[in-house]
């Protein structure tokens, strides 16, 4: 077995050893939409092919996180084919998923097969992770640009939808939260710049001609803090930044209040929203920062802010070390191998459901976990499960860093369950890295990691 890592993998260590930003490295996370609920923040986003030229967009993938280090990934739990009625295989674009009243509601656009024409859909299910099923069975609304869906539930449970790119739309849900319960229309004051931004001249794919527009580009988001509505947005045309607004009421009237994120990294679009979490407040955007990244391969990165006393927004930043830590990992009880604050060269899998795994392993490869606390007294054993078995190769276990001595290997020469004794003791808190060593081509699928 190939005794070093690869050169490819030491010059990338320094790259990505250290950063946080973007947030998932197994795939492209475009569009994430964060949502809190019972102690856990998810992460719904959008899914760039990796041999995309253009958008390229099959499914859509779900992520979840406790401690705001690490993000456990949650499968594909709905793609195209969820929407019988839809255009199959691509454009799954943005999105967002909300809980009410016990059931999960996924917002997504998609084209609508039979007209060709910009759709938005719904999929629910009783937990995040699914199975989804389409709520209607058709479109909730079509048009042109109808893209780009955001829901909003208000302190007395109302739910809004907002939507649209070049042209911003709304409409009061009905309970059964797939239905609007009086249309819907455009959001008041939308052609105004003191509501939306200063004008440019912008391209209306509806008219085919070049005009002046407002500001605000597509991907509306809209939050409410006290007795402010806020609406954040990518702002300016193309290449886009993040803006905001604020109203009285969702229904307006809403005024431009300023950018508040620049022009993403190697990336003409950004796309994301705010959420509190934990008592803290973050906005989660997509780049293009990771390898071979770009305007179609981007990636959910996160920002933690802090609101100013008069109610606005600040500017936000960009960081590679995005927000600090809110917990730790627990490695006494079983760890997900698709858990992991960031990893080279290996993916995971693209199932539904509850169960998966840490797939594409390669000699070289690595995870990294960060904030693992392993208490005062070191633990004696480790056990690893791997699975699909199709090569020989070592996994070994490393406090902090890649350089020195593991702390655990394990020799993997079948699909099994394996418990070995620690090669030496491990007290504190530390950032584990995992790294895989084997000959050429892929050894076998990750599943899970404990010590005890």
């Amino acid at each position: 077995m190939k005794s070093v890592i690869s050169t490819i993998t030491l010059l990338m260590l320094s790259v990505l050893c250290l950063a946080q930003n973007p947030i998932v490295t197994t795939a492209y996370t475009p569009d994430p939409a964060p949502f809190a609920h019972d102690g856990t923040l998810y992460m719904f986003t959008g899914h760039d092919e990796d041999d995309a030229t253009y958008f390229k967009m099959k499914d859509w993938m779900l992520y979840s996180t406790e401690d705001m280090a690490n993000w456990t990934y949650l499968g594909t739990p709905i793609s195209t084919a969820t929407f019988k009625w839809a255009f199959q295989g691509d454009r799954a674009w943005a999105s967002q998923a909300v809980e009410h009243d016990g059931k999960w509601y996924w917002y997504v656009c998609l084209t609508e097969a039979a007209t060709r024409a910009d759709a938005l859909a719904v999929a629910v299910a009783d937990d995040p992770q699914g199975p989804y099923v389409d709520a209607i069975g058709g479109p909730l609304a079509t048009g042109w640009s109808f893209i780009d869906p955001t829901v909003f539930i208000d302190d007395d449970g109302s739910a809004y939808l907002f939507w649209g790119n070049k042209g911003c739309w709304y409409g009061k849900l009905g309970k059964d939260m797939v239905s609007f319960e009086n249309g819907y229309q455009e959001v008041p004051g939308f052609h105004d710049p003191a509501c939306f931004g200063p004008e440019s001249m912008k391209m209306n794919w509806a008219k085919g001609k070049e005009e002046m527009m407002v500001g605000y580009e597509e991907g509306p988001w809209v939050s409410k803090r006290g007795d402010i509505y806020y609406m954040t947005y990518p702002a300016g045309g193309v290449p886009e930044h993040m803006a905001y607004s604020t109203a009285p009421s969702v229904d307006g009237p809403w005024t431009y209040r300023g950018r508040i994120m620049d022009e993403a990294d190697n990336a003409f679009t950004i796309h994301g929203g705010e959420v509190e979490y934990k008592g803290r407040n973050y906005m989660f955007y997509h780049n293009g920062a990771l390898p071979n990244g770009g305007g179609f391969h981007r990636s959910a990165c996160v920002e933690e802010f802090t609101y100013n006393e008069d109610g606005t927004i600040p500017f936000i930043p960009f960081t590679k070390s995005g927000p600090e830590p809110v917990g730790t990992l627990n490695p006494y009880e079983r760890v997900e191998a698709e858990t992991m604050a960031s990893s080279w060269g290996v993916k995971t899998d693209r199932l539904a459901g509850k169960d998966h795994y840490v797939t594409k392993i390669d000699n070289g490869d690595w995870i990294k976990v960060r904030e693992v606390e392993f208490g005062a007294a070191s633990p004696e054993h480790m056990t690893i499960e791997v699975l699909n078995y199709k090569a020989s190769g070592l996994v070994e276990f490393y406090l902090d860093s890649l350089g020195g001595n593991p702390f655990a290997s394990f020799n993997v020469t079948a699909d099994q369950v394996i418990t070995m004794e620690l090669l030496r003791p491990v007290t504190g808190r530390h950032d584990v890295y995992i790294l895989f060593r084997g000959g050429d081509g892929q050894m076998f699928d990750f599943d899970w990691w404990k010590v005890n």
